[in-house]
């Protein structure tokens, strides 16, 4: 079942109630969604290792990784943590990265992939492997 909120549920002022009148409030859970195993197997996570790091001029929040991947030749991936990481943090480190997404432009370059990473209010993490792998493993 869903609820839909409205401001008037939320002030409390539903069907001509005046405000003196109390309304009880149930908490509304949205519904999960949950991903099938076939919906995970789209997704295709690599780990790489960060050749080298560039800052994306007129951008705040964007760097430029070139990333070895196992391929020919390295990837240019786009990330917008710049204000999270420094360049040395990010330099000859192995991360994974979302490799088969359709490739993006950002600020005039092309992304061809997505650097995972996690986050709340307070904190930025990004995920290392805690032995390295060659570059290319896929996740699973």
């Amino acid at each position: 079942m869903r609820l839909k909120v409205t401001e008037e549920v939320i002030t409390g002022k539903v069907n001509n109630m005046n405000e003196s009148e109390e309304i009880k409030k149930e908490e509304v859970i949205p519904e999960k969604v949950f991903a099938t195993i076939d919906d995970f197997l789209k997704i295709e996570i690599r780990l790489g290792t960060v050749m080298s790091v560039n800052v994306v001029e007129g951008a705040d929040k964007l760097y430029i990784l070139q990333v070895d991947l196992g391929e020919e030749s390295p990837r240019q991936i786009l990330s917008g943590i710049r204000e999270f990481v420094q360049p040395e943090d990010l330099l000859g480190k192995q991360f994974p990265f979302v490799t088969n997404l359709a490739p993006r432009m950002l600020r005039g370059h092309e992304s061809q992939g997505m650097i995972l990473a996690g986050s709340t209010d307070e904190a930025f993490a990004l995920l290392n492997p805690t032995v390295p792998l060659p570059n290319g493993t896929k996740l699973r």
